[in-house]
């Protein structure tokens, strides 16, 4: 069994801010709020180490070939992006654009699936879950997404399927008893309005699905994670967990505001004002990595925001996205060599990133994130 680093002393700090968000305006309830958040990340470490979509620098994305060897590896959180079958059961994938994910592309018997439609006001031409029951995407197989960076990864194509997420929940539970330790889940709902006009509403089949595992409290092991803060407010109705709201870069906008008609963009959301605002309904955010450490019109790491002094003080923590290793995900000044595919120096970023007080961040590669995460655990 892997052997985890204990605690630092700044665990509680991170777990109370997880309670804390949902007291801002709470008053006399914020220290119960508190002693909620402690109880809720009792097990986690901070900074705590998100395997993004699994080990996606290592295998496949959203396959159990990542997720299993992001848990091995010691990733303190798992993440899932949930989108639905045309039946209504919830698959991981990153996109309901499963072109680049599977191999449906050479499967005859879907040919005429292939289609163009507008999502979130991008215009894409492919295959779309939403098209295919579940049975029909089991027939299909997981592939590396990016192959041209990560070449070594298509070495995997086609050995795992889409899987559900009522599977992902009954192998978390199956590892769970094997470890002797909860396994936490960071579960995001992928364009949620979207689905909801499509009548195939991802938070209701959500909420479902946490219930069914004991999942759905305040304590249970996992974050709900959404670009748009109206699925957190409704998941909120439904089930207790921590929500974590996902943010762009500062010129975006949530695309239920701009359905809405809401002028705030992510620039509003970061101010005091709107971390308030979102910390009435959510207990973190999850920021693009710009949000935190600009860059500046050379590509280099420029200076840090008052961004995480200013959600820790709303009560919120802050798990931005996302480290990869390679140079063409590094800042300019932190790329090693010419190959944009060759890994940079991604141990300076992390440094950089973590030394800004965060209390989480998300990671293509987890055991590089946990080596790095580790020095700021000791303190």
């Amino acid at each position: 069994m892997h052997k985890r680093e204990q605690p630092g002393r700044r665990t509680l700090l991170g777990a109370a801010a997880l309670g804390a968000g949902a007291a801002v305006f709470g008053g006399a309830g914020q220290a119960n709020a508190r002693e909620r958040g402690r109880e809720a990340a009792r097990d986690l470490a901070v900074p705590l180490i998100i395997g993004h979509r699994g080990a996606s620098g290592y295998r496949p994305e959203h396959t159990f070939g990542s997720y299993q060897l992001a848990l091995d590896m010691g990733a303190d959180v798992i993440e899932q992006d949930l989108v639905p079958t045309k039946d209504g059961h919830l698959v991981c994938r990153h996109e309901n654009d499963i072109t680049a994910t599977t191999d449906v592309s050479a499967h005859p018997e879907f040919a005429g699936r292939k289609t163009t439609k507008t999502v979130d006001g991008v215009k894409l031409t492919g295959w779309f879950t939403e098209d295919f029951t579940l049975a029909e995407l089991k027939t299909l197989r997981a592939k590396e997404r990016i192959p041209g960076t990560r070449q070594h990864n298509t070495l995997y194509d086609g050995r795992w399927e889409v899987p559900t997420f009522e599977e992902v929940l009954q192998w978390a539970e199956r590892e769970g008893r094997k470890r002797g330790r909860r396994v936490w889940l960071h579960i995001e709902t992928k364009h949620p309005t979207y689905f909801r006009g499509l009548g195939l509403p991802l938070e209701e089949r959500v909420a479902k699905a946490l219930r069914a595992h004991g999942r759905h409290r305040k304590d249970s092991p996992n974050f709900l994670q959404s670009f748009e803060p109206s699925s957190l407010q409704r998941l909120g109705k439904l089930v207790g967990c921590p929500k974590v709201v996902l943010l762009g870069t500062p010129d975006t906008r949530p695309w239920d505001f701009e359905q809405a008609g809401d002028p705030r963009t992510v620039a509003d959301l970061i101010k005091p004002e709107g971390l308030k605002w979102i910390a009435g309904f959510a207990q973190g955010i999850g920021p693009d990595l710009t949000v935190i450490i600009p860059r500046d019109k050379d590509g280099k790491l420029g200076t840090p925001t008052s961004v995480v002094k200013d959600a820790h003080a709303a009560g919120l923590v802050l798990h931005p996205y996302t480290v990869r290793n390679e140079n063409t995900f590094l800042p300019t000044d932190l790329r090693r060599g010419s190959d944009p595919n060759a890994y940079g120096d991604s141990f300076a970023y992390f440094k950089a990133l973590l030394g800004t007080g965060i209390d989480g961040l998300f990671s293509d590669n987890c055991d590089t994130a946990l080596l790095a995460a580790a020095e700021f655990r000791k303190h």
